[in-house]
């Protein structure tokens, strides 16, 4: 059937005339534009990181696993073979740069090299490696099929792709036929020695994504090896789909065939699952797959799909919901959906993720169903824009070439930086990580391109062709290669259905939209539902306590006689190691049953007031350099303070140069006082209040305050920002911004001042335009920070003690108060609604990246550099890891 669905595919790109076209003219400038944008990310990958797998765009060097700080599981796509490289190969054909692809062609022959020592994911090396290869074989083959280019050529990139293939089949010696998650490029499964063989999970999408790149593999060298490990991999996830709801979960064990994770979703850690379902049966004209993806098609629509949202199901229960956000993975569905021919459902999901993106310039990892922030990141992930570029190629409505350039314009603006494009650590406050993914050169810029091209300006007919999850080009042709061998797909007795039950073709569009109007009408009550979801917090409530003698928010650490209250009252005051302070009751330790009573009431009415005011949490803040050398580039997230200045109710947020207050402390009259004045100071945390601090910089004449924790090895990618607070009386008096960095983020600025004497920074509610001022402000559903803890509910817990931010107990106030895990039984809240939620103790940092560079004391005694401290920030928030371990 897949000659017939090629026809089709073409009908499918017929154009209605929707809306008001685009010009030819305009359409150039911005096909030209992204090939500008790709020539910045390419060269400065070629420039300053090969042949290392990755850029690091903001500090111009190649990421090379082992010799920076380990991400986790993140960092198995990294095998040491120049992966930017070879996932770009055929990116470079499309963007007609044929010069550039035989250099680099050449360049991966003679430099790559694939025996390594090294373990790597199988799901990521599949995607990335296995299928750059094929899809640089295929480009080369059709070049010089053409008789212009690469004559030389003699299929050299099929024999390392073979060669890579050799070395993934060990990973497949289950008793399922499950791949295991990773494997050791040099010496295959071998046990605890090599880091393999000792896994018992994998996702769905991990195994369940290999047929493509393995048939492909297959059909050119024909050896079947690799695709009957392929199918046999599918086949044992459609038999342990769930019977009733046909659905899949998202975790497998891959000896039992047991589901470990039962939620289900069209997210991470089943997405491209379907994905290749559906493609399989295109390019390899097999029934079999696309009666499949019908069936768990027909699931999805039926308990996952509530349009315009996709939210995950319990796959024993689907009609009970797993979660309440989305993540940004499953923006690729609305493309797959247009594959499919059902248009109705594709336009509303996109339209969905496009309003989302409008509100936040990017998608947000993960968002709410009310279109909040859930998980800040955003890795520059390439899904919503291929869902733009098929949803055109289906209607040829001109809004999808404006969401396309909605895309190019915030790159440009919020993620391009001297040395490449920057993924977004915080899509709230537009601070950067550094990174630069593979996916990002080899996906985003062959959708954006095709988007705005014409026929003629591309060198070959992407109808031949079909697109991997990574966007790697396999010819269709494929379909007719001779493979007696290749062993079929178990087919049993309940998958012998009617074809009259499958959609066996895809619409033709024109039937679809006999009216003009029709995609812009169901997208406009999208629109109407998404602008108007922001609804305001909830209202304080006063506790319902009784008062005790020291109520919680008067309550003072570093007053003799409110320790002595507590003692009385069976509390106890605990310092923790990470800088906060523990208060844990028992009854037992009490001088009276009265007193008990009291440290009951106010151990309660201290979780309260805590649970109040994580509710009421503000979002981060940006603090920019906007000064030589960085002009912008640099963005480092900043906790807000519950008085000053309001920097979200600001247009241009506050500028100015920076110097340190002395005292450090600012706990007492600043001394350099004609040197604050009118300048934004620092100041170290501890010893004094926060509005006591701040009081006295502003009475010296500062325009702001920035205070730096003094607790070494903090950094906002592994603790929780929390805001902070008055001194119990009234700030209305204090009427600048005062921010908080991590000591990591804090010694950027320490050492760019020590090196440049004269740093300029910018105070906002999210970084402003690169290479501008100012950037309009714009009125944005803004969310709390969340934690990957807390994503998951928790249930109640049993807790008497009360954890408390500040380090120092002199600086205690009642917002830097949490709930904590204690003895006592009296008090009890969930935990997730009255604290931050720490990184799992697991995820700890490598001991090399626990600084011990880092300075002791003010802040001259440093000797790191801008870079190296640039270098040392972890790149990913727990909850980022997570999700990619999903993935991985």
């Amino acid at each position: 059937m897949a000659p017939d669905l090629l026809l089709l595919l073409a009908v499918m790109g017929a154009s209605c005339g929707l809306g008001q076209a685009m010009t030819p003219e305009e359409k150039q400038r911005l096909r030209n534009q992204v090939v500008e944008m790709f020539d910045h990310a390419y060269q400065n990958y070629m420039d300053h990181a090969y042949p290392a797998d990755e850029l690091m765009p903001l500090t111009c060097r190649g990421r090379v696993r082992g010799r920076e700080p380990s991400r986790g599981d993140v960092d198995d796509a990294l095998g040491k073979f120049s992966l930017t490289l070879i996932d770009t190969l055929d990116t470079l054909v499309l963007l007609n740069k044929t010069t550039e692809f035989e250099a680099a062609v050449r360049r991966v022959l003679s430099d790559v090299r694939l025996d390594n020592d090294i373990v790597v994911s199988v799901f990521e090396t599949n995607i990335r490696v296995l299928g750059g290869l094929l899809g640089g074989h295929s480009m080369a083959v059709m070049l010089k099929e053409g008789g212009q280019h690469m004559q030389w050529y003699q299929d050299e990139l099929l024999h390392m792709a073979k060669d890579l293939g050799l070395r993934l089949l060990p990973a497949f010696n289950t008793s399922s036929g499950l791949p295991y998650p990773r494997v050791n490029l040099r010496h295959g499964v071998r046990g605890p020695e090599t880091r393999t063989g000792t896994e018992t999970d994998t996702c769905t999408a991990c195994a369940g994504t290999i047929i493509l790149e393995f048939a492909a593999l297959s059909r050119f060298t024909g050896d079947s090896i690799f695709e009957n490990h392929a199918r046999r991999a599918m086949d044992f996830l459609w038999e342990k789909r769930q019977r009733n709801s046909n659905l899949v979960g998202t975790t497998i064990n891959i000896h039992s065939g047991e589901w470990v994770r039962r939620d289900s979703g069209v997210g991470a850690g089943i997405d491209s699952y379907y994905e290749y379902l559906l493609k399989a049966y295109v390019l390899l004209g097999d029934d079999l797959f696309l009666q499949r993806f019908n069936i768990h098609y027909a699931s999805i629509m039926k308990y996952i799909s509530q349009p315009p949202l996709l939210l995950d199901v319990h796959i024993h229960k689907p009609l009970l919901p797993a979660r309440t956000w989305m993540d940004s993975l499953l923006a690729f569905f609305p493309g797959l959906q247009v594959l499919k021919g059902d248009i109705r459902p594709a336009i509303e999901t996109h339209e969905m993720l496009y309003q989302v993106t409008k509100k936040h310039n990017f998608l947000p990892e993960a968002f709410t169903t009310d279109f909040r922030v859930h998980w800040a990141q955003h890795p520059l992930r390439p899904e919503f824009a291929e869902s733009t570029y098929f949803l055109f190629k289906a209607t040829g409505d001109p809004y999808y070439l404006e969401a396309g350039r909605t895309i190019l314009d915030n790159l440009n603006r919020f993620a391009r930086v001297p040395c490449g494009f920057a993924a977004m650590k915080d899509v709230r406050t537009g601070s950067h990580e550094d990174r630069m993914d593979s996916f990002f050169l080899a996906e985003m810029f062959k959708y954006l391109f095709l988007l705005f091209a014409e026929p003629q300006d591309l060198p070959f007919d992407v109808e031949d062709y079909i697109f991997t999850t990574e966007a790697h080009l396999l010819p269709l042709s494929l379909s007719t290669a001779p493979l007696s061998s290749v062993v079929p797909s178990n087919r049993t007795s309940e998958e012998e259905l009617d074809d009259s039950n499958f959609d066996w073709t895809c619409p033709n569009t024109r039937l679809l939209f006999p009216d003009p109007a029709f995609p812009r009408n169901l997208r406009e009550p999208i629109r109407s539902v998404i602008d108007k979801s922001c609804p305001r917090p909830a209202p304080h409530r006063e506790p319902g306590m009784g008062h005790p003698p020291l109520r919680a928010q008067d309550f003072m650490a570093n007053n003799p006689e409110h320790l002595e209250l507590l003692r009385r009252m069976g509390v106890s005051l605990i310092h923790l190691k990470d800088g906060r302070v523990q208060l844990v009751q028992h009854a037992s330790q009490a001088v009276s049953s009265v007193a008990a009573e009291d440290g009951v009431r106010f151990m309660q009415e201290m979780m309260e007031l805590s649970s109040q005011q994580q509710k009421e949490q503000l979002p981060p803040r940006a603090i920019q350099i906007i000064s030589h050398p960085f002009f912008g580039r640099v963005v480092l997230t900043a906790g807000p303070a519950q008085f000053g200045t309001d920097l979200s109710k600001s247009s241009t947020g506050v500028r100015g140069f920076i110097t340190v207050a002395e005292p450090y402390s600012g706990c007492s009259e600043i001394t350099n006082a004609e040197y604050v004045r009118g300048h934004i100071a620092l100041l170290q945390r501890g010893q004094c209040m926060f509005a006591e601090k701040a009081r006295h910089i502003q009475k010296a004449g500062a325009i702001g305050g920035i205070v730096i924790d003094d607790n070494e090895g903090s950094s906002s990618d592994t603790a929780p920002l929390f805001q902070m607070a008055g001194d119990g009386r009234s700030t209305d008096d204090i009427t600048m911004p005062l921010l908080f960095l991590f000591h990591k983020e804090g010694n950027i600025l320490l050492e760019a001042l020590k090196e440049y004497r004269q740093v300029e920074v910018l105070l906002s509610d999210k970084a402003r335009d690169r290479g501008a001022d100012v950037q309009d402000a714009e009125e944005n559903c803004q969310s709390e920070a969340t934690s990957p803890a807390s994503s998951e509910p928790v249930g109640q817990t049993q807790s008497g003690s009360v954890e408390l931010e500040e380090k120092a107990p002199e600086e205690v106030s009642s917002a830097q108060k949490e709930v904590g895990s204690g003895p006592a039984e009296e008090a009890s809240l969930p935990q997730e609604e009255v604290s931050p939620v720490d990184p799992p103790a697991d995820t700890a940092q490598p001991e090399d990246d626990r600084d011990s560079n880092q300075p002791e004391g003010g802040p001259d005694s440093s000797r790191q550099s801008v870079d190296e401290l640039l270098a040392d920030w972890q790149e990913d928030l727990e909850a980022f890891k997570q999700m990619e371990k999903d993935e991985l």
